[in-house]
């Protein structure tokens, strides 16, 4: 099954990759493998004109975040628009949805890490907010297989459409003209 999305109505959201975080020994797959489904991801929806959106987290009440905390180089390099967060989610005090809302998106398509941490608390806020929701799930991972496959398997059917990187698909609905 192949999912194809306008991209002026979609933005992909990205959620903590960080070198810190995708350091981490994640599962059912590591942070790198994560993210070069989600770098794949952005790249195609950058080419496509929808809206990247990359999160990362400032931990509060630190005089100095710990090294790793800034955006992994090839999310910084394929964002449009960056969100920091002091929470787990990031709607929350953000502007996210405000910035998304701007550009006209009511689909947001998610990968990140973790999984049933930080995509997960994101993911049930734009739910609440009335976004139609899809799961990237070879772009996330987490601390551990079964805390992915829990949020993957019970949890996000609930709210959206979970898919693979590869059943997605980009590209503006076909304009009609009357004559």
């Amino acid at each position: 099954m192949t999912m194809t999305l306008d991209p002026a109505r979609t933005a992909l959201v990205l959620v903590d990759f960080m070198p810190r975080i995708v350091a981490l020994p994640l599962a059912p797959r590591s942070g790198d493998e994560a993210l070069l489904a989600a770098c794949g991801l952005a790249e195609r929806f950058a080419a496509a004109g929808a809206l990247v959106v990359a999160v990362r987290v400032d931990r509060p009440g630190v005089a100095e975040q710990p090294p790793g905390s800034e955006l992994h180089p090839s999310v910084a390099r394929l964002a449009g628009s960056v969100v920091v967060k002091g929470t787990v989610g990031a709607f929350h005090a953000t502007g996210l949805d405000e910035l998304v809302r701007a550009r006209g998106v009511s689909t947001l398509v998610f990968g990140g890490i973790a999984t049933n941490m930080g995509v997960e608390s994101t993911a049930r806020a734009a739910s609440d907010l009335g976004y139609e929701l899809v799961f990237a799930e070879d772009a996330m991972t987490a601390l551990s297989a079964e805390e992915h496959e829990a949020a993957i398997r019970l949890n996000f059917p609930r709210f959206g459409t979970v898919v693979g990187c590869s059943e997605l698909s980009v590209a503006a609905a076909p304009v009609h003209h009357s004559r």
